[in-house]
């Protein structure tokens, strides 16, 4: 079964804190649910933070979702997709989706449930890879090669890709109502600097490694 399996030796790859959403969070997080949660660390780290009511992780690998019990105070482990969820397991005011998203066989099917777990006015805050980055359409047009690896953006456990368009249409796709797109990892340097000049900024989705995305249950108020 899928909840037997481990997160093996990329240990690190579930256990870091996503800082990054900081900017995201409203200033009362309230109850907070992590999909694909890892060892716990950013649930912990959010629960430190003294805004947070309580949290809730599912998470796919059993070693790492035990790792998570001992500092999240609920979690599930299986495949969200197909996992059936208790009624406590709901009305959440942030729900996190950090670097999943792409791995769901379907995401908008996925979306879809995620948004009935929100509670009124409750927002879901993902990050997904671009697809469009430099270091993956390159290779591609010059080379032929799409060379999976064993993380980043040609992961070989994404099932889906998305550039920045793409991955806002998924997010509103179950009628949520998009707040903030920003992008992360942005290759900075004088050569990223005028190609983003001499092209009016039409380059510049080349050089944004992935998107933070924030959307709010339909009909809330910002």
């Amino acid at each position: 079964m899928l909840a037997e399996m481990t997160a093996g030796d990329n240990s690190d790859y579930y256990s870091h804190i996503r800082g990054e959403i900081a900017q995201l969070l409203p200033a009362d997080i309230g109850r907070v649910l992590e999909i694909g949660c890892g060892r716990g660390d950013t649930l912990a780290w959010l629960k430190s933070l003294g805004n947070t009511q309580s949290t809730y992780g599912i998470e796919l690998f059993v070693d790492s979702a035990d790792a998570a019990r001992s500092k999240v105070d609920h979690v599930l482990c299986g495949d969200f997709e197909t996992l059936p969820l208790p009624e406590s397991f709901s009305g959440f005011d942030v729900i996190l989706c950090l670097d999943v998203l792409e791995h769901f066989v379907d995401p908008w099917k996925a979306l879809a449930r995620i948004g009935n777990l929100l509670a009124p006015g409750g927002s879901i805050i993902t990050s997904i890879p671009n697809v469009r980055y430099f270091r993956v359409v390159l290779p591609l047009l010059l080379q032929g090669r799409w060379q999976y690896e064993s993380s980043g953006i040609l992961d070989r456990t994404h099932l889906r890709f998305f550039t920045r368009q793409t991955a806002i249409e998924l997010m509103t796709s179950s009628g949520l109502t998009l707040e903030a797109v920003s992008s992360t990892g942005l290759e900075k340097g004088r050569k990223t600097r005028y190609l983003n000049w001499a092209t009016l900024g039409l380059c510049r989705p080349l050089f944004e490694y992935q998107y933070l995305i924030k959307v709010r249950s339909a009909g809330a108020e910002a």
